[in-house]
């Protein structure tokens, strides 16, 4: 059961951009101006739990990997974050877009691997979604699109991810033993999004 949800959009940002609020109306500037902002500054405070329960100073950080659905631009949020923590500019960055559900394991994933093939590496891997970038008014012709309004919120998660931990330093939350990616045959269409001038669509089946 969702008790509470947290939404970046307010009233007032609404009331001055009112086109937000009519159903598949062309918005995509209006959406992406406040995502691109806001998204990397959501997955910095993630960022900073998850180093200060990691308890290390974050210039052991090697590789920085940050998923999004929420706007697309370049640089990429991958970038902006490292300025707002402070991060090493040497740090490997991988930036992954437009994923949907599948980011956080994606990002997982290829953690693991950055890991595990880089003698050393502690991969910090950020998820951040403001739902700004699909909010839009009902439709009776189209309920299907609250779904989206109905099931999510904004938010951001992080964590560090490395290989061989330091004894009595390090202290890791659980062991990711393997990975694998599959198509289900037969599975086309059954979750979909798209970037449009109207913002983010999906379905879901």
């Amino acid at each position: 059961m969702i008790k509470k949800r947290y939404l970046y959009l307010t009233e007032e940002i609404l009331k001055e951009n009112p086109i937000m609020c009519e159903y598949m109306a062309p918005s995509l500037d209006a959406r992406q101006d406040m995502v691109v902002m806001e998204v990397p500054k959501l997955g910095k405070e993630a960022a900073k739990k998850a180093i200060e329960e990691w308890g290390q100073p974050k210039a052991k950080i090697t590789h920085l990997i940050f998923c999004t659905s929420s706007g697309v631009d370049m640089p990429g949020a991958d970038y902006q974050l490292t300025k707002l923590l402070g991060l090493n500019r040497s740090v490997k960055r991988v930036m992954i877009y437009q994923q949907g559900c599948l980011a956080g394991a994606k990002a997982l994933r290829l953690a693991k691997d950055l890991a595990e093939n880089n003698k050393g590496a502690r991969v910090l891997v950020v998820c951040s979604e403001i739902t700004a970038i699909f909010f839009r008014g009902p439709s009776d012709a189209h309920l299907d699109s609250l779904i989206g309004a109905i099931l999510f919120g904004d938010g951001a998660a992080a964590m560090i991810v490395g290989s061989d931990p330091e004894p009595m330093v390090e202290k890791p939350l659980f062991e990711l033993v393997s990975t694998a990616q599959t198509i289900i045959p037969g599975s086309d269409g059954a979750l979909t999004g798209h970037l449009r001038e109207t913002g983010y669509t999906g379905d879901l089946l």
